[in-house]
């Protein structure tokens, strides 16, 4: 986990870098200016920082340039725009930015620029601020059958008033799911799926791309899935830090 802060003056762009970094598993801090930036690099030290070029008060390259006159680039930088020439681009590479992003930025070129980022500054002489979160050792989840499933509903007991409405109940364990057999195939099926989801989540501390690699989907169609069935991953990736 990394402290990473995002400035740029587009309110869409800061919301979706915050929600797809924070979904990764990092803490985000965001600045719609230069003078925000400035403010929360002096009274902070992220270890990455997204920086747009264009800006209304004070561009991303002269923001760069005061960085590192004043000592305060110590940190990597990745560059973002939608307009920027090649010159600026390699301009703000030769001040010290690591990487620029071409907007609109694809999914994959951002993650992966942010993770070579984050190894960059952990390379570095100043040790990256990092939040620990304690070690959690999951239980394997033993296979869910016809038979399983039938016994942890009959084994499971449930106030009569609320088991004709009950669509799923999950157990302290992850693999006393119990489903009722009631339902329309509709529900029942979402009611798997979110508790299938939702067990990922936690396991992997909320971070989607390991939770694609676990459920072989691709990372928009795991968003889309999630936000149909009403799971929100960052609650759940919180579960796994408490």
């Amino acid at each position: 986990m990394a402290n990473i802060l995002v400035v740029d003056d587009e309110m869409g762009i800061r919301e979706l870098l915050l929600e797809i970094l924070s979904d990764e598993g990092h803490v985000v801090e965001t600045a719609e200016n230069a003078s925000q930036a400035r403010d929360m690099r002096i009274s902070g030290m992220p270890d990455l920082v997204l920086l747009d070029i264009w800006m209304p008060d004070t561009d991303g390259v002269t923001l760069l340039k005061e960085w590192q006159r004043d000592g305060l680039l110590t940190m990597p930088v990745i560059m973002m725009s939608g307009h920027a020439t090649i010159d600026t681009a390699v301009e703000a590479t030769r001040i010290g930015a690591l990487n620029f992003l071409e907007k609109p930025i694809a999914l994959q070129k951002l993650l992966k620029a942010v993770q070579q980022g984050l190894s960059r500054g952990q390379e570095s002489a100043r040790p990256p601020t990092y939040f620990t979160r304690p070690t959690v050792v999951a239980e394997a989840a033993a296979p869910v059958t016809h038979s399983t499933v039938s016994h942890a509903i009959h084994a499971t007991p449930m106030p009569a008033a609320l088991a004709p409405a009950t669509t799923a109940i999950v157990a302290a364990e992850p693999h006393l799911f119990s489903l009722s057999f009631e339902l329309p195939l509709r529900e029942a099926r979402d009611a798997f799926e979110r508790a299938y989801f939702e067990h990922h989540l936690v396991r992997e501390g909320g971070s989607m791309t390991r939770v694609a690699e676990k459920t072989g989907l691709e990372r928009t169609h795991l968003y889309r899935k999630l936000k149909q069935l009403g799971v929100e991953p960052g609650k759940l990736g919180k579960k796994n830090n408490l």
